[in-house]
This record gives C-alpha cells, sequence and structure tokens, in this order.
C-alpha cells in the first residue's frame, strides 16, 4: 500500500485537501471498488493508520460451520488458521482485502468515486472560503474572451476561474493577454471542477471600495459615503458626508493635489469622478450634485414628485446637462430628484410664482444676492467650530445673548480666551445687522395713537347754572334742580 500511502500525502500536503475530506473520499472509494467486486459493501471495513500514512480494507465475515455466503461467512476451521483457537463460531473476523485483486472495472470504479468525492469536497471548501467575499475586490489576469465575456485566471490551478460578463464591463475597457483586472465580487457559482466567481468592473461598489484604500478618513469613519452613481467608463459621481465639521469631506476624499483621486482614477482607466458634498438640503444637495456645471439657483417645483428645477446661466448650460445628457441624469440619480435644467433666459419666461420655493422666485435674476439671517454663534463665517460649541455648552448659543454677556463682560468659560470672544464680537459687527427694537416700539405706540385720534369723540354737557356736567337725558339738574330743556342747532 506504499502507492496508497503517497497518493495520500499528496493528497493533504501538496493539493491542501483536508484530513477529513482525504479520509472520507478514500473510504468512499475503496468501498465502491469492494461493492463492484463482490456486490455489496456492508460488511468492508476501511481502516487508517494513526498518522494517516496507510490505509487497509478489509472483509468483516461471521465464523459458522458450514458456509452459505462466502463474501460474509467463514469456516471455523479457516478462521482459527488466520486467528487462533481461541475463535468459536459465531464470532466476526476481519480479514485484510488487497485491493489489487479486484476486478479491473472495480478499480476503475473506485478511482472515479474517489475523484467525484474529491472534486466535490473541494467545490464546498471554495464556496465556504469565498461565500462571504461577495461584494469584495479581487484581482485576476486575463485569460481568454468568448461571446464578449471575459474570462479570468484567479489562481487554484484553475479550479478557481472568474468571468466578467458583457453587462459588468466598463465600457471603455479593453484587455489584452495577461492584463491585470481588478474587480468587484458580485455572484458565485459551482462548475464541474470548482467554482466560478461573476465579476463586475461597472458595480459603483467597486469605486467605494478603491476610494476606501485611498482615504484613511473613510475607513476610521470620519467621511462617510453616502452615494455612489455610475455611467461606468465615462463618469462617476460621489457624494459624501463628514462626521467632524473641520474636515472636509471632498478635500479629503481628493488629497493634496488631488493624489487620492488620481489614484482611484487611474485604477477605472481615467473614468471622470466628480467628489460632492451631500447636504441634507435637497436645493444645496442638487447645486452640489450637478458639478462641473455652476448653479445659480435651485427652485422645488413639486416636492411630493421630487421635481426641481435648476438655473444656470447660458455658458453653464451644456456643461450641466453634459455629453448626450449623462451629468443631468447622474445627478437625478445621485439625489433621487428629477431635475430640469434651465438657462436664465429661459426661466425667466416661466411662471414661478405659483411654486413654493426654499429662495424668492423673485430675486432669481436680480443681481443682488440673497443674504441668510444669522441667528446663532456657530453660523459666522470664519468662527472657531471648537469655541462656538464651548458657548453652547454654557448656554450662549444665540448672537443676541453673546452680544449681551460680551457687553457685559461676564463671560468666563474655560478654553475661551478674551481674544477668542474679541475675535467673535469683531465677525458679529461685520456679519450682522441689528434691528433697533425701541424704534420699532415707538413707531407702534405712535401709530397706535394716531388710531385713537382719529377715532370720534363723545359730545359733553355742563348744567348752565351750577356748572355740573348733565347729559341730554336729564330734565333737572341733579346738583341744582333747575329744570334742563335741550334744542338742535341748525347747522
Amino acid at each position: 500500500m506504499s502507492e496508497m500511502a503517497e497518493a495520500i500525502r499528496q493528497l493533504i500536503q501538496e493539493k491542501g485537501y483536508s484530513e477529513d475530506s482525504v479520509r472520507q473520499t478514500i473510504e468512499k472509494a475503496l468501498k465502491a471498488a469492494y461493492k463492484r467486486t463482490y456486490g455489496t459493501d456492508e460488511n468492508a471495513i476501511v481502516k487508517f493508520n494513526d498518522d494517516m500514512s496507510d490505509v487497509s480494507i478489509f472483509s468483516r465475515k461471521v465464523v459458522i460451520d458450514g458456509v452459505y455466503d462466502p463474501v460474509k461467512e467463514i469456516e471455523l476451521e479457516d478462521a482459527r488458521k488466520l486467528a487462533g483457537d481461541e475463535i468459536e463460531e459465531g464470532d466476526e473476523i476481519d480479514i485484510r482485502e488487497d485491493p489489487k485483486s479486484f476486478a479491473r472495472s472495480a478499480i476503475s470504479t473506485g478511482k472515479q468515486e474517489a475523484h467525484k468525492g474529491l472534486n466535490e469536497d473541494y467545490k464546498k471548501s471554495l464556496m465556504n472560503e469565498y461565500k462571504d467575499k461577495v461584494g469584495e475586490i479581487i484581482i485576476g489576469y486575463y485569460q481568454r474572451e468568448r461571446n464578449g465575456n471575459i474570462y479570468v485566471d484567479l489562481g487554484n490551478a484553475g479550479r478557481l476561474e472568474g468571468v466578467l460578463p458583457v453587462k459588468y464591463q466598463s465600457k471603455l475597457e479593453f484587455y489584452e493577454k495577461n492584463d491585470r483586472i481588478k474587480a468587484l465580487i458580485v455572484d458565485i457559482k459551482p462548475t464541474n471542477s470548482g467554482i466560478q466567481l461573476v465579476l463586475s468592473r461597472s458595480d459603483p461598489r467597486l469605486v467605494s471600495q478603491i476610494l476606501e484604500k485611498e482615504v484613511p478618513e473613510i475607513t476610521d469613519g470620519t467621511v462617510e459615503i453616502t452615494k455612489i452613481v455610475r455611467d461606468a467608463g465615462y463618469r462617476t459621481k460621489i457624494a459624501v458626508y463628514s462626521k467632524r465639521e473641520e474636515v472636509d469631506p471632498v478635500g479629503a476624499c481628493v488629497g493634496l493635489k488631488g493624489v487620492r483621486i488620481q489614484n482611484v482614477i487611474r485604477e477605472l482607466l481615467n473614468e471622470k469622478i466628480d467628489v460632492l458634498k451631500w447636504d441634507p438640503d435637497p436645493t444645496v444637495f442638487i447645486k452640489n450634485a450637478l458639478s462641473p456645471a455652476q448653479v445659480q439657483r435651485v427652485i422645488i417645483t413639486d416636492a411630493d414628485k421630487r421635481q426641481a428645477l435648476a438655473i444656470v446661466e447660458e455658458s453653464q448650460f451644456s456643461l450641466a446637462i453634459g455629453k448626450q445628457g449623462q451629468n443631468v441624469r447622474l445627478a437625478n440619480k445621485l439625489c433621487d430628484w428629477n431635475i430640469d435644467v434651465k438657462t436664465v433666459e429661459q426661466a425667466a419666461e416661466l411662471d414661478l410664482s405659483s411654486f413654493t420655493t426654499v429662495q424668492n422666485a423673485q430675486a432669481l435674476f436680480n443681481d443682488e444676492e440673497q443674504v441668510d439671517e444669522i441667528v446663532t454663534v456657530a453660523e459666522l463665517p470664519g468662527v472657531d467650530a471648537e469655541i462656538a460649541e464651548l458657548l453652547k455648552e454654557n448656554g450662549i448659543e444665540q448672537i443676541q445673548d453673546f452680544v449681551e454677556a460680551y457687553d457685559n463682560n461676564s463671560i468666563e468659560i474655560e478654553g475661551v480666551s478674551k481674544e477668542a470672544l474679541d475675535k467673535i464680537n469683531e465677525l458679529i459687527n461685520e456679519n450682522v445687522e441689528f434691528v433697533e427694537e425701541e424704534a420699532e416700539e415707538e413707531t407702534a405706540e405712535a401709530e397706535q395713537a394716531q388710531s385713537e385720534d382719529n377715532e370720534p369723540q363723545e359730545e359733553e354737557y355742563f348744567c348752565p347754572e351750577c356748572g355740573a356736567k348733565i347729559t341730554p337725558d336729564m330734565t333737572k339738574c341733579p346738583n341744582c334742580g333747575i329744570e334742563l330743556v335741550f334744542t338742535e342747532e341748525e347747522e
């Protein structure tokens, strides 16, 4: 059995099969050959050495005086010759079989069973290894092309094959023999010899995986990718968001002098990539999503149907639309809004008064920019975010609260210096215009007084004798008793 021992060693050490799988496979193969020779394997016993260096097969037979079935029974006299005089009728004895004595067809059957068992076990092993890798990147090499599908060599002696279907290919990519291919695993399928990994070069998750390896801020969770849309081979739009105000999510992804994003572009074979900031305000997000075009205004025309109008200058119109509508189409997918792009001149011809907008529709075509009202310290342009947060934690969030406390010199917060407070006060003076409440109150009081003066006054009467106050319904003065007569004067 030295050949068998060598085969076991190769299967375990060189081929990488597990010991249990080799044990089960060899046992099935030997029993299959045994059954082919004797017609049954019910009494076939396979035994391995403790170190799995060798294997033997035995026939377990019942000791009997007068054999009826020689496959399962043995004469008492023959049994005692093999195992000694202690053997009695009814005992069982294991008799070693030589597989070389099996019929040729039996040996062939055993080999087939062994190959089948090893293949099935190998496929299960590969499936278990790769079932959790769907959505991950794998690297292989171009092997061949058939019907437009590209087959990728992933190693494992050809038992692990990758296929890049036409529908998952990037439109402008072409490969030659042995070219390196980095792709995303999207599915796993069993084959006759192993498994096949279905790969994709067009999946947005491929960009996400590559970008994550280039940007540490994404890995540590500081920057989050909210959504990616692609027209594979042409353009990708990536919306990113930072969980920390001091970290610019777009700058983190682009990198110093664009180094990080250029590495991603190279991996995608020069596909254009727009990295833009996600914003909870749809008008701001839509404006960002239409980059690289500069958008003047965004109007929400139907919030329920998620329809919006983007207003751009004539020079930016073709850039906003993109070649064959690509840019606005990707922006629609990224924002999940239906965006209609118009020039300023085209929008001027529309009736925008009925639309509910987040901006004043009448200001769309004015040269003056609208200025948002600044209410809190954190909204001041150029303010130190950490200082603003410390002020907020100590009850000073509103601009008005800060001004009152600053004027009273009552701000004493650990970590907030006098210079920092002076800087915030300067920012307030530069960016905030206060409305004098006293002037407003005086105006309101004057208007109230004028209103009261304009009301008709009731006429008063006095007694001609004693001067006491009287009314037209009196016939005598309540003070002196003189009789009273009221007459109407002619005008």
